[in-house]
């Protein structure tokens, strides 16, 4: 029982730690990747509390050296997942009815923790894992995360303190802000781990219990943090981690009525048919369940002949191919004037030239392998279709006898409709098509109307009216707009990211419209002294 009404401290972005040859913080990653990379990791499903073994397994290898086993993952069958939601079932209960400050408490101490001694364990896990520099695993596995779990809670208390603003004299009007009538459902991708983390710890901050299935190529860092999770005083039953493919484990969980909502982070397709599912068996439910989706993008730069070239080239490297392009917001498409494109051409091509990729391990590399052979394999055979049809300017080569390594790639064509400036390929694969600089409005309307992806993008022009213009033009092109900025990088607290189209359903991570859709409110009315006639004055 709380006696007082608490304040949440003021939340702060964590500092981006650079690891900078000869510093302490890059030693101690060092040694914590070596620890790592000298063990296999024997991964359970955790029901309950309860850490389940199956015996059913699956490696987890090294995407940069793919015969490096990090991890054995135990798989979930049905009877584990069955447990799963009865443990979240029972759970339930207790949580919803901790007092708000108590679950604030909990989350604030996961981010301690994660900025603190956890750091390095799970950046170390990311890398490895799934394939990232020191730079990406640290805005994501820690500052991002960090972020999520201190914003998340003065959110919280935002959404807890609205209340209805009257209350007529002899009553009392109040908003109740429950959790919902069974479990979530989260899903989560390999390319963020702090999205990972977020789609369970977002509803369970605000009293909901969750069934959470992490992508098995990023689950070694995931594991890691459900142990964060559970040091900083997070009950049994709370979220429960259930290892597996897809539908094997998603179907299951779907057709239970206990479903209450889903939070999903990853392929359109998939989430179609997610929904589809529901939406089939939607009498089945014991209510609606609520839908969050955060899905596929085709990112675009678009550059007016007023833009700085030099900007553009920084942007496309750094936008496109950051983490091999495996960002949902990687910039994959580009719509460039004839009097920019030898200068920007030139320097990303020069730019490209340059970029060292290989190990994470090697803080030197800029970009590492794509995730898993799966994965390889289908970018190679976009680059086969880039050297077809297209220009390729930088790059179009492959590597897979030792890691899944694509080549930074960046192809010119002809056609502003061509499936590479059209389709989403989530690799590192940037796709550029050169317009004639008299028809700045026909660019606007491609790129408003050549992908059915709404993510995000970037428009870059020096002229002001052009910036206004392009604003109003792709209003529904972007959930996440950026001007002079490349399109990807929003930050916890600054820029509060979705999309809409075939994006998704931008329900905004890092911001309280996410957290609202944990709710389900309840208005109470007390009137404390009723009346005891049924008659009315005007009856006379």
């Amino acid at each position: 029982m709380s006696l007082g009404r608490f304040a949440v401290p003021a939340p702060v972005n964590e500092p981006v730690r650079a690891y900078a040859p000869g510093s302490v913080e890059r030693e101690r990653l060092a040694r914590e990747l070596d620890r790592q990379a000298s063990v296999i990791e024997e991964i359970p499903c955790v029901i309950d509390g309860r850490h389940v073994f199956t015996g059913r397994t699956v490696d987890v290898t090294m995407p940069a050296a793919h015969g490096h086993v990090l991890a054995r993952v135990h798989l979930a069958g049905p009877d584990e997942v069955n447990a799963a939601v009865d443990a979240a079932e029972h759970a339930r209960r207790e949580w919803s009815e901790l007092p708000w400050e108590e679950r604030v408490a909990w989350m604030l101490r996961c981010a301690e923790l994660l900025a603190g001694p956890w750091r390095d364990v799970v950046n170390a896990a990311t890398m490895l894992g799934q394939g990232k520099t020191v730079h990406q695993a640290e805005i994501d596995s820690a500052c991002e995360l960090v972020d999520f779990w201190r914003f998340n809670p003065a959110y919280a208390q935002e959404i807890y303190g609205e209340q209805p603003p009257v209350s007529p004299t002899g009553s009392w009007n109040r908003l109740e802000h429950r959790p919902l009538d069974g479990f979530v459902l989260a899903v989560a991708p390999f390319n963020f781990t702090s999205i990972a983390l977020n789609l369970p710890t977002a509803p369970a901050l605000m009293g909901n219990t969750v069934v959470w299935k992490p992508a098995t190529t990023s689950v070694l860092a995931c594991w890691h943090l459900l142990r964060l999770l559970e040091q900083a005083g997070m009950p049994p039953g709370v979220i429960n981690m259930v290892n597996g493919h897809g539908a094997e484990v998603g179907d299951l969980l779907i057709a239970r009525p206990e479903l209450a909502g889903v939070h999903f982070t990853g392929s359109t397709g998939v989430f179609q048919r997610m929904w589809s599912h529901i939406g089939a068996s939607i009498a089945n439910y014991r209510q609606y369940p609520r839908l969050v989706g955060e899905t596929g993008g085709k990112d675009f730069i678009l550059a007016h002949p007023s833009a700085d070239p030099t900007a553009v080239a920084v942007a496309i490297l750094r936008g496109g191919f950051e983490y091999q392009g495996q960002k949902c917001s990687a910039a994959s498409r580009v719509y460039l004037p004839a009097s920019l494109w030898p200068a920007v051409r030139d320097q990303v091509a020069a730019g490209l030239a340059e970029m060292k990729q290989g190990d994470p391990r090697d803080f030197s590399n800029f970009v590492s392998a794509v995730i898993d052979g799966r994965a390889f394999r289908k970018h190679d055979a976009w680059l086969g279709v880039a050297r077809a049809e297209g220009e390729v300017v930088a790059g179009g080569t492959s590597d897979g006898s030792v890691g899944w390594f694509i080549r930074p790639t960046f192809v010119r064509v002809d056609d502003p409709k061509h499936r590479l400036m059209a389709e989403e390929i989530f690799g590192p694969i940037v796709t550029a098509f050169v317009y004639d600089d008299a028809r700045w409005s026909d660019a606007l309307t491609l790129v408003d109307t050549t992908s059915p992806y709404a993510l995000t993008g970037a428009v870059f022009a020096n002229d002001r009216r052009v910036v206004a213009e392009a604003t109003r033009a792709l209003r529904y092109a972007a959930g996440n707009f950026y001007v002079n900025d490349k399109p990807t990088g929003a930050v916890v607290g600054q820029q509060p990211f979705g999309g809409g189209r075939a994006s998704g359903t931008n329900d905004k991570a890092g911001s309280p419209a996410n957290l609202r859709r944990w709710t389900s409110s309840r208005t109470i009315k007390e009137t404390f002294v009723p009346p005891t006639s049924w008659r009315y004055p005007f009856l006379g």
